[in-house]
């Protein structure tokens, strides 16, 4: 039957207490019997089940009805979570009924950002917690629709039941058990916390922003060959063209320039046919729009619709990365360069910056907090930068991080014109690049602990400790404030 329109406690009574159903009232069963009619003396019940692996943007009318009957008006924000969420509800109030155990094999998003803060403070208030976990890891089987998902395994148990709570971690694809103090939802040995949207940076690092959204109907880009046309008559126009970067542009190597015109240069650039025709085309395409604030903007063909763009060198970080990748794909571009949405960019080029973001810490930061979309990894600058805990950085550590940073891309330059896409492929990385981004995160993982991590989970253990410090201080810093006032 279907198990989240079904009352467990039905089918599945406490001990002594006894269930006499008919079959056909509420679920079709293999059984050649019309109805169940027993008594749960003392014994185990075992509930097997096999929930479709299904995110928001797979999930059936039907899959979408269920978790809607189940959560509508009980969690906020519950359309964001995987279908097997309902499956984890259902056990957590099925405990609070008869304290018991219960496990699944999960798609391993529910650990991860945004259905973090949605779905686990509910089950942890129903009196649960993690009793034991086995961290993510990729799912396959025999069958001739093999799954294909990373998965994890995540046993919930009622707080009046005791015992040692295990986490079993993959490392050089063996599981190691460690007995921890706690599981919490991100599966690490750390305090149940939830990583939530910040506005600002906690360590105080630079901001981080939404890459520029052109709205132009494709007219402000240029291939390169139209680049080198407009160049090999007007070299001028070198000043009104800027290469554009998005996550192919970063990641595959693509080369596509931006018309970056300045109110100033906006007479030089009419000047030039093939400019003036394509500000004419962005002009017509803003002014047929159904949109109102985009008619509005009709105007200024030469001008982004949305922009923070500053003409600095600057380091933009791809939103999108393959999950095989060990470092998140970001670089470093020229001054009138343009990040373009939804890629990030932070308006400063000091190496050191570059050093973080290139880094494994970041990397295993990312993949906790921000989530993803189906497989691969999804960047968030206000989940994953804003929320990324960094230590105290003396200027000796910036120095040695810059040194660290320049390093990587050095190598990145010697391997030209391989792509990121080449370069990171962990079966084909060059020696050098892998020795260079080794020694960043000796660095920079030193700063944190004193010596390198042995895993990812050491590395979350870490920085779930610190963004606790970190966010505590600065609730605590908010609150002196109001009350100074």
């Amino acid at each position: 039957g279907n198990a989240l329109r079904i009352d467990w406690l039905s089918i599945c009574p406490p001990t002594g207490k006894g269930v006499k159903m008919h079959g056909d009232d509420l679920f079709s069963t293999p059984l050649d019997q019309s109805e169940i009619d027993f008594e749960n003396e003392g014994g185990e019940t075992y509930i097997c089940g096999n929930p479709p692996y299904k995110g928001t943007r797979e999930q059936s009318p039907q899959m979408k009805s269920d978790l809607k009957e189940l959560l509508d008006g009980r969690l906020n924000g519950w359309k964001s979570l995987d279908y097997v969420a309902g499956w984890f509800v259902k056990a957590a109030e099925y405990g609070k009924k008869t304290p018991c155990v219960s496990a699944f094999v999960a798609t391993n998003s529910i650990n991860q950002g945004q259905q973090v803060p949605i779905l686990w403070p509910f089950i942890v208030s129903t009196g649960h917690h993690i009793g034991f976990a086995h961290t993510s890891f990729k799912w396959s089987n025999l069958a001739s629709k093999n799954a294909g998902v990373t998965v994890a395994i995540i046993g919930l148990r009622h707080e009046s039941l005791q015992g040692p709570k295990k986490l079993y971690v993959e490392q050089d694809e063996e599981s190691l058990l460690r007995l921890v103090k706690n599981i919490n939802p991100y599966l690490v040995d750390a305090d149940d916390i939830y990583v939530r949207k910040s506005t600002s940076q906690i360590a105080q690092l630079p901001e981080m922003a939404s890459g520029d959204k052109l709205t132009d109907g494709g007219n402000l880009v240029l291939s390169q060959a139209e680049a080198d046309n407009i160049l090999a008559e007007h070299g001028e126009a070198k000043r009104i063209l800027g290469r554009l970067y998005g996550a192919q542009e970063i990641i595959k190597g693509v080369v596509r320039y931006a018309l970056v015109i300045k109110d100033d240069d906006l007479c030089f650039a009419k000047s030039i046919d093939g400019v003036s025709a394509r500000l004419a085309a962005v002009s017509r395409m803003r002014a047929h729009s159904k949109k109102e604030a985009t008619q509005e903007i009709a105007n200024t063909p030469h001008r982004f619709d949305e922009t923070r763009f500053q003409p600095v060198r600057k380091i933009v970080v791809a939103q999108l990365s393959s999950e095989k990748r060990e470092y998140f794909p970001s670089q470093i571009v020229l001054d009138n360069d343009v990040a373009m949405a939804p890629s990030l960019v932070i308006y400063d080029s000091d190496p050191w910056i570059f050093s973080l973001t290139a880094s494994r810490m970041h990397l295993a930061w990312i993949a906790a907090v921000c989530g993803k979309l189906e497989t691969r990894y999804r960047y968030s600058n206000v989940m994953g930068w804003n929320t990324f805990p960094v230590p105290k950085l003396t200027e000796k550590n910036k120095k040695d991080l810059a040194h660290c940073a320049r390093d990587i891309l050095l190598a990145r330059e010697a391997h030209f014109p391989a792509t990121i896409a080449d370069l990171y492929d962990p079966e084909k990385m060059p020696a050098d690049l892998r020795a260079a981004h080794e020694r960043n995160d000796e660095v920079l993982e030193r700063i944190y602990i004193g010596r390198r991590f042995r895993n990812d989970t050491e590395r979350l253990e870490k920085l779930f400790e610190l963004y606790t410090k970190m966010t505590s201080a600065k609730d605590l810093k908010k609150t002196n404030s109001r009350m100074k006032a």
